[in-house]
């Protein structure tokens, strides 16, 4: 489904209302129903929005739940709902990608399939560092799978490490450490069974 994830699919009509409603979603959860507090939160919109054209950015981070992205980048502040200026997001094919609907959805967000434990080799990653040619911003889960635990960092996979070296144009690299989002799920899913 490579073609949905083509900015002029159907006039990129799909992908503005995709983002649209997860970027909403986003807004809600990170900016009404909980609090959010950012550091440095100017330096990444910088880099979103002007960034020297044609240079890449990945933006790293810890994954704490299934939705890290999109209610991180849903603080005030942030362009959620420009899909043009959004990031592109490796995301688990075995949990994004396992159905046609599903595909279809997550490729208008701008994800990328990855197989966990597939390589730094593996077909998406070509079409990640693609991306990275056009400027565009990627970002990533370098732990490879969620974790609730309040340690430090984990090992981190190598895919991310891959991505900057094999970039055509050498990437600016932001790395992002977010926590609490494990408590957004929870509330979401509790605040929803309760009424």
């Amino acid at each position: 489904m490579e073609w949905a994830a083509r900015g002029n699919h159907l006039r990129g009509i799909p992908r503005k209302m995709v983002f649209m409603a997860v970027g909403g979603f986003a807004k809600l959860a990170a900016s009404f129903l909980n609090s959010t507090s950012v550091h440095n939160a100017e330096t990444l919109l910088r880099l979103v929005r002007s960034r020297p054209h044609g240079v890449p950015l990945i933006t790293v981070s810890n994954h704490m739940s299934t939705l890290d992205d999109p209610v991180m980048w849903g603080f005030k502040g942030f362009p959620t709902m420009d899909a043009k200026l959004a990031r592109w997001v490796l995301a688990a094919e075995d949990i994004c990608f396992k159905n046609p609907v599903f595909s279809y959805f997550f490729r208008l967000g701008k994800c990328i399939p990855i197989a966990r434990g597939g390589g730094i080799y593996q077909e998406h990653m070509s079409e990640a560092i693609e991306q990275l040619s056009n400027g565009a911003w990627l970002h990533t889960f370098p732990e490879g799978k969620v974790s609730q635990d309040d340690t430090p960092i984990r090992r981190l996979k190598w895919g991310t490490a891959s991505l900057i070296v094999r970039a055509p144009v050498t990437p600016i690299v932001l790395p992002i450490v977010h926590h609490g989002f494990e408590q957004v799920v929870i509330y979401l899913f509790f605040h929803n069974h309760i009424i």
